[in-house]
């Protein structure tokens, strides 16, 4: 999982086994940012489309999270408008990083036997793509 500014640039990234949803990782990737201050809001796609986590990253990190509703959702429940559905639109910038991070041969495929080893050197891809757009 990672999370990236409105340039891409990555702001906090979390590795975990396959076998945990993606929901559930929301908020341990948010306390492992790299800097101190919690963005705004966080763009997801339709699997983050959750009142729970909606309420629970807005109370816990003051964080407004925009996903688009998933396909069988009753009308009366929809929670979101369409103004700040607009930014999903700018989602593309989030997998333009993955595309950079895949760029390290190491990452692509994991090598290491320990999961600290791989996450050590996830981040220091991140500080390398980091270091290149100061």
């Amino acid at each position: 999982m990672a999370i990236a500014d409105g340039h891409g640039l990555p702001l906090a990234v979390c590795t975990e086994s396959a076998s945990p949803a993606e929901v559930k990782l929301v908020a341990q990737t948010l306390e492992q940012r790299f800097l101190a201050d919690v963005p705004e809001r966080l763009i997801g796609d339709k699997a983050y489309d959750s009142d729970g986590l909606d309420t629970a990253v807005l109370h816990q990190f003051g964080t407004e999270l925009i996903a688009p509703h998933r396909k069988g959702r009753r009308p009366e429940r929809q929670t979101q408008d369409g103004r700040p559905l607009r930014r999903f639109k700018r989602r593309w910038k989030i997998e333009r990083l993955f595309a950079w991070l895949y760029n390290f041969r190491r990452l692509v495929v994991r090598y290491e036997y320990h999961a600290q080893n791989y996450f050590g050197f996830v981040q220091l891809a991140c500080l390398m793509i980091l270091l290149r757009h100061l």
